[in-house]
């Protein structure tokens, strides 16, 4: 190749090169010829040189084809590593657009190279991705799998991992079992497999690779013990009463309250009242044999809160939930309560004081947590002698603040946390039984001592916690999983790791994430 000027034009450096030799290969035939047709230039964006567009302009020889059968009566001449057919960027400039694609996609892509100098269409990025070879993958020894959504709650794909190197090696287009299964005959010598709970995936493993060895990931197997025990938590709520002064503190005498007359019931809350009549009305359509998705429209409620009303075995389950919703006032009841029993019955007054103490809330919350104890006929400026006493005391903490200190190793919770749970364990029986359950299972968990699960299960199975045994009796169906879940160094973290990076993925995508482009991302972008 000889370079025959450079110049400047309009902010780009422009060379203009032609080749050196006196003759050209045929691409069809491969015959070498000699006999020159013609010409012409043909303009190539090569890469950027210290932030300068540089372009390309390459005198093209056109040779005529000296072999009788050859179909092509004239061809162009290309220069190796410069010239490609048909294309309008040099190979290092297309390795640089490449890299941009993968990591940035169209629109992304396109704004940064155009920044550095390389002008381009996002489209062109996205057929670029499309043309790039996809290697093959070949025998995987430790395969982690996972499910991830192209349409959360919709369409759902499955994502293998080869947990030596924590690379994808294959996307596939659902998660059902007969595609994983025919994805592993296809790669012979699969020895491990980690995987989450689902069923789907453990068939395909058994139909397709029974030699292997199934590991059920420990972040799920402790996510599914989060779940069972603050459902636990939730449905002993209501064991739970004041707690007593601590020992060794001695109770302050007080003046006898005075007498309050007996106010009239206190109403429920509107969230609590609608929560039952919700609850009747899916489960009687669910009785009377109706569809979720048919009830969904006839009560015109979201598919995903008739899920939630028809999983639910009792109201206790949703209205924990309703009634103990958390709000600003919770962390000031106390100082609400003792302004409320001694007279002070002005929402505007009271939310004034908690302000001086740090509350950022609004007065209509102060209010609506008063209005729990008027009488029908009473307001903040008539306040009226029939009125219900305030609680003092702080509040008994929520079940996800119970469920947290339970499910959080006794080493870091502080003082203070350690003391309440304790007293709240104390109480009820059935929340220390829990307490005992899990910390057994997540020293099982963290030492890998596998081997012991099956007596876990067992203890949980004589107790008396419906959740905590349901979750037993899913473990019970899994147990080899389990057990080399809770047993092997191996992890699924690499799996999710890459689950989450597919998530970063398609939100750059700007709506384009089809199958096929989102799979070469997956498997090409490091």
């Amino acid at each position: 190749m000889r370079v025959l000027s450079v110049e400047a034009v309009e902010g780009s450096v422009v060379f203009t090169v032609r080749s050196g030799g006196s003759s050209a290969t045929c691409p069809r035939c491969g015959v070498v010829s000699a006999r020159t047709h013609g010409g012409y230039r043909r303009s190539l964006m090569d890469a950027p040189v210290s932030g300068q567009r540089v372009r390309i302009t390459v005198a093209v020889r056109r040779f005529r084809c000296v072999h009788e059968g050859c179909a092509a009566v004239t061809f162009a001449e290309q220069i190796p590593g410069l010239t490609a057919p048909f294309a309008r960027f040099t190979p290092s400039a297309q390795r640089h657009l490449a890299v941009l694609a993968l990591a940035l996609a169209g629109r992304g892509g396109a704004r940064v190279s155009t920044r550095l100098g390389l002008e381009v269409a996002k489209d062109t990025l996205i057929r670029l991705i499309r043309s790039l070879p996809i290697p093959a993958s070949g025998t995987v020894e430790r395969l982690g799998v996972d499910d991830f959504a192209f349409r959360k709650g919709h369409v759902y794909g499955t994502i293998l991992i080869d947990m030596d190197t924590h690379r994808p090696v294959d996307v596939l287009p659902d998660r059902e079992a007969d595609t994983l299964a025919a994805w592993l005959r296809e790669h012979p010598g699969t020895e491990v497999v980690c995987r989450d709970r689902s069923g789907a995936y453990a068939q395909a493993v058994v139909t397709a690779a029974p030699d292997a060895i199934q590991v059920a990931d420990r972040f799920h197997l402790w996510k599914n013990l989060c779940e069972a025990a603050g459902k636990t938590v939730a449905a002993h709520h209501g064991c739970l009463r004041a707690m007593p002064p601590e020992p060794g503190e001695p109770e302050l005498e007080t003046a006898p309250p005075v007498p309050i007359p007996e106010a009239a019931p206190v109403p429920e809350r509107r969230l609590v009242t609608r929560t039952r009549e919700r609850f009747a009305q899916v489960h009687s359509r669910l009785d009377a044999g109706l569809s979720r998705s048919a009830i969904s429209r006839e009560l015109n409620l979201d598919i995903q809160t008739v899920r939630r009303f028809a999983n639910a075995t009792r109201i206790e389950e949703l209205l924990v939930k309703a009634e103990n919703r958390s709000t600003k006032v919770d962390e000031f009841t106390d100082v609400v309560g003792e302004m409320w029993n001694s007279g002070h019955c002005d929402g505007a007054q009271i939310t004034e004081r908690i302000r001086e103490l740090g509350y950022t809330g609004s007065e209509r919350t102060v209010r609506r947590y008063l209005q729990t104890f008027r009488t029908p006929g009473t307001s903040s400026s008539h306040p009226g002698p029939h009125r219900r006493g305030a609680p003092t005391a702080p509040p008994i903490p929520k079940p996800n603040t119970i469920s947290r200190w339970l499910l959080t190793h006794p080493d870091h919770l502080d003082h203070d946390d350690t003391g309440q749970l304790a007293g709240l364990l104390e109480q009820c029986e059935h929340l220390g039984q829990l307490a005992a359950h899990v910390r057994s299972f997540a020293a099982i968990m963290t030492n890998l001592r596998g081997a012991e699960i099956t007596g876990w299960i067992t203890a949980v199975e004589a107790g008396d916690l419906p959740y905590l045994t349901s979750f037993a009796a899913g473990l019970r169906r899994d147990l080899d999983a389990v057990t080399a879940g809770l047993s092997l160094p191996y992890s699924s973290g690499a799996v999710e790791g890459n689950v989450n990076r597919i998530k970063t993925l398609k939100r750059g995508m700007y709506g384009r994430a089809g199958f096929d482009l989102l799979r070469a991302r997956i498997l090409l972008a490091r």
